[in-house]
């Protein structure tokens, strides 16, 4: 048994089901938090370039976890770092974002709570492990590549808090 999975009478790496279920969960989960910001985008059409940005660059987010499920998990060099250990937390996060776009969909929220929420999200299990591993330094090619790649779409939580302070967002008149 490898790290990453079994290897096949021919010689091949046959991926980890369990790892590759972890990148998939990852993949949704980036995917359901782009879906929730282009609906912020849509519904506070004061902040909607705020919105559309992050919403943009958490559909990147998905698009570097499906490129590092092709081409590094067959080669055993997937980096860990930047999935959580688990793939429970992530299908929680990711059903209840799901009924949460469901739920805004008919009936949005205050625009504070929107981005109260979205704090909340950017700190959860599944986008914390991958703003840390995008922030920390790379022990592996892989995790280069994808820090590379992944340039300036990182601290989503810290933008969030700075775009509510020069806004007054969620501070008392």
């Amino acid at each position: 048994m490898t790290l990453y999975g079994e290897t096949s009478e021919n010689g091949s790496v046959v991926p980890d089901a369990d790892l590759v279920r972890l990148i998939n969960e990852a993949i949704a989960l980036e995917l359901n938090v782009s879906r929730l910001y282009a609906l912020f985008q849509d519904q506070f059409p004061e902040d909607a370039e705020f919105w559309q940005t992050l919403s943009v660059e958490e559909e990147n987010h998905a698009l570097l976890l499906k490129i590092g499920r092709k081409h590094f998990v067959p080669q055993e060099i997937f980096p860990h770092e930047l999935l959580p250990e688990s793939v429970k937390p992530l299908i929680n996060q990711n059903r209840e974002l799901e009924q949460l776009i469901g739920d805004f969909e008919i009936l949005p929220p205050l625009r504070e709570d929107a981005f109260h929420l979205a704090i909340a999200l950017e700190e959860a299990a599944g986008e914390l492990h991958y703003q840390r591993a995008m922030a920390g330094g790379a022990h592996n090619e892989a995790l280069k590549v994808f820090q590379t790649l992944n340039n300036d779409d990182r601290d989503h939580a810290d933008r969030i808090r700075r775009y509510m302070e020069e806004r007054g967002i969620g501070q008392s008149p």
